[in-house]
């Protein structure tokens, strides 16, 4: 069981030849609203792979809210842990035609009592927590040390959305697994080396993900084990690193080692980047499996029109 605690969006979406510069006016190719945010995404990319998914996030009682949870619901994600006084987040994503993007998103509702009582009903199973939670989250869960304990939810939290390296380090002693993208990692945590110096500090295995070089997993013993991305034709990189946690989180869920469950993830993500919207191509597990076993988790170099797919989208 995995209890997904964290956002949910409403995404707007506008299609534009391209990202602008500061003070650019651009002309949108088309505009379209969709269901997104990074625990909800994730908590649909682990439901579709065969995960008991729970989605602990603050929403509203209006008609679109409703809609977003059946959304969520009809994918196989458990919606009654979600509160509903809040209110439904909007965020503005700019997609260009190459599947790259700029996001912005509106602040949530969910406090440290939310993420206290997700943490309660992932006792014995597992807790995702987004970036955006720390600090102050680590003051209502127990260390890593701590998180091993039968009565303990045992924490990944996916650190895009973390602004400081003070929170960066506050998330790496409460959780057993943290995952985020290479120019984050080097801008909180320093480089590789420093990477491997904190996981052993904080015993605490760190994914970092790197586009179409695929992710790096760096354990709290051992070498740095490099996983390898594989090729599509890249149409929406939107939410392929939500798919990537989620997925991530699945195969921890089913005891599978972290190396194992970070292969699995980055052929998810690939495969989540070639249809629209964030969670359009997220892959049932049969997909993914499927390109596993056919040797996928490597480049397909045979395939004309292919890109690398970039697993650290959010």
């Amino acid at each position: 069981m995995i209890v997904f605690c964290g956002y949910a969006n409403s995404d707007v979406t506008a299609a534009v030849p391209a990202l602008p510069a500061a003070g650019q006016r651009i002309q949108a190719v088309a505009v379209e609203r969709g269901d997104g945010g990074m625990a909800a995404n994730a908590a649909a990319a682990a439901a579709r792979l065969g995960a008991d998914a729970r989605f602990a996030g603050a929403v509203g009682a209006d008609a679109l809210s409703t809609a977003f949870l059946d959304t969520l619901a009809a994918d196989g994600v458990d919606v009654s842990p979600t509160r509903r006084n809040a209110q439904l987040t909007t965020a503005l994503v700019l997609l260009t035609p190459d599947g790259e993007r700029s996001i912005i998103s509106q602040d949530d509702d969910l406090d440290g009592t939310d993420i206290a009582e997700a943490a309660r009903q992932a006792a014995g199973g597992w807790l995702y927590l987004d970036g955006y939670r720390f600090p102050d989250a680590a003051s209502v869960l127990p260390d890593s040390a701590a998180s091993v304990l039968p009565d303990r939810a045992r924490v990944v939290v996916d650190l895009d959305g973390c602004e400081t390296r003070s929170a960066a380090i506050a998330a790496l002693g409460a959780a057993e697994h943290v995952v985020l993208g290479r120019t984050q990692a080097t801008a909180l945590l320093g480089d590789d080396d420093a990477w491997a110096q904190l996981a052993q500090r904080h015993d605490v295995h760190v994914v970092v993900t790197d586009g179409g070089r695929g992710a790096l997993l760096v354990p709290p013993e051992g070498p740095p084990q490099q996983i390898p991305p594989i090729d599509v034709s890249v149409v929406d990189s939107t939410g392929a690193g939500d798919c990537f946690v989620g997925a991530y989180c699945t195969e921890l869920a089913r005891d599978a080692s972290p190396a194992s469950a970070a292969r699995f993830a980055a052929v998810a993500a690939g495969l989540s980047c070639t249809r629209a919207g964030a969670r359009a191509g997220l892959p049932y597990r049969a997909a993914v499996l499927s390109r596993l076993e056919a040797g996928g988790s490597g480049p397909d170099t045979g395939s004309p029109g292919k890109e690398r797919t970039p697993c650290d989208a959010s």
